[in-house]
């Protein structure tokens, strides 16, 4: 059987395991998204503890995907929540120091105006501040939901959702009929939906930010 047979086949349950791994990786960007930018917007006036915030969420990254969901797994159990905390946790060090640089670039003279016109610090921070980081927030989430497309894969180890269970039986089974197929489809369509995922961030990013300040 060859690819296109295989897939033509299967086209139903693919769709839906196709759906379910963008699903899991844009939920966990949204959520990594919300906490990077807190702990950004908390630490970046303080270079030691932007430096610590940046390390800490560095640290995570250093740790391979199997050690962390085998870590997870007797805490969390098999499953979607394993599979949500291990993407989060991958998801936060392009949105922490992205949020962090981003906050940090804006022009003090700006703020200054702003504080002068009678905004308050609050004000300064969400209609100024935010506004003029969010093209450098938007990049570490591009960024972090390409990552998270990859390790979204190595999730099925934890039985998540996705293509991943496609490239993991199409490892196991290795020698077998459909084997190749299996695993050809799962990484080809975790590649494809990266890709129009990445188109989305595009127009995104001209739809939400001027032409005179895009990054």
């Amino acid at each position: 059987m060859n690819l296109f047979q295989y897939v033509s086949d299967r086209w139903s349950r693919l769709w839906l395991q196709g759906l379910l791994h963008v699903s899991a990786v844009v939920q966990c960007t949204i959520i990594a998204a919300v906490i990077g930018v807190i702990i950004g917007i908390a630490v970046y006036r303080s270079p030691l503890g932007s430096a610590l915030a940046t390390a800490l969420a560095s640290t995570i990254l250093t740790v391979p995907s199997f050690a962390l969901l085998g870590l997870l797994i007797p805490v969390f159990g098999l499953g979607s929540t394993t599979t949500v905390v291990a993407l989060v946790l991958y998801g936060l060090l392009p949105i922490v120091r992205n949020t962090i640089v981003g906050l940090a670039g804006v022009d003090p003279a700006i703020s200054d105006a702003a504080k002068g016109i009678g905004m308050s610090r609050f004000g300064v921070l969400t209609r100024v501040e935010l506004r003029l980081a969010w093209p450098a927030i938007l990049t570490g989430m591009r960024v972090a939901t390409q990552m998270l497309m990859g390790i979204a894969v190595i999730a099925a180890y934890a039985k998540g959702p996705g293509l991943g269970g496609e490239v993991f039986d199409g490892l196991t089974n290795a020698g077998s009929a459909n084997s190749l197929n299996q695993a050809l489809t799962g990484t080809l369509g975790v590649v494809i939906l990266a890709l129009v995922l990445d188109g989305i961030y595009v127009v995104i990013k001209r739809l939400t930010i001027s032409r005179g300040v895009r990054v």
